[in-house]
C-alpha cells in the first residue's frame, strides 16, 4: 500500500497530465513544504512529518479563509475552501474518543503531571507516541486541560 507522500506525488502528476492547475498548484506547495519540512529537521520524509505538514497547511489555510471573510472576500473563501478540501483527503481519520482518552490518561501518569502547568510534558509525551500522525493537538489540548486541575 502506497504511503501518503506516495499518493501526493502520484496525485500531482495525474493533476498536471489532466490540467488541473488548481489540484497541481494545491498539492505542489504541499509536497514542497513537506520537502522543506524533511531538510529541516534533517529527517528522510516520513508519514508522520507528511501528516504533519498536511494538518499545518490546513489550519493555515482555514485561518486565511476566516480573514476573508472578514475581509469580505468571497472569491479567495471559496478558493481556500476548495485547496482545504484537497489537502483533506490526505489527512488520515483521527482516533477514536476512547482511544484517545486512554492515551491522554497514560500520558498523564507517565509523566506524572498535577497541574495544567505541566501541559507541556504531557503534549511531549504524546508527540513521541507512534499514533502522533493521527492526534489533532488542538483538541488534545482542550481535553488535557479538562483533566488537570
Amino acid at each position: 500500500m502506497p504511503t501518503t507522500y506516495e499518493m501526493l506525488r502520484a496525485d500531482i502528476v495525474t493533476a498536471m497530465k489532466a490540467r488541473d492547475s488548481v489540484t497541481a498548484t494545491s498539492l505542489r506547495t504541499v509536497d514542497a513544504a513537506i520537502q522543506r519540512a524533511a531538510m529541516d529537521l534533517n529527517k528522510p520524509i516520513e508519514e508522520a512529518l507528511v501528516v504533519t505538514t498536511l494538518r499545518k497547511a490546513v489550519k493555515n489555510l482555514a485561518d486565511a479563509k476566516v480573514e476573508f471573510e472578514r475581509g469580505g472576500r468571497a472569491d479567495l473563501v471559496a478558493a481556500n475552501e476548495n485547496e482545504i478540501r484537497i489537502l483533506e483527503k490526505y489527512l488520515p481519520q483521527g482516533l477514536d474518543a476512547a482511544k484517545l482518552e486512554a492515551l491522554i490518561t497514560a500520558a498523564i501518569a507517565e509523566t506524572g503531571a498535577q497541574s495544567k502547568k505541566e501541559m507541556g510534558k504531557v503534549i511531549g509525551a504524546l508527540k513521541k507516541l507512534p499514533e502522533a500522525g493521527l492526534i489533532d493537538f488542538g483538541q488534545v489540548s482542550k481535553l488535557v486541560q479538562a483533566k488537570l486541575p
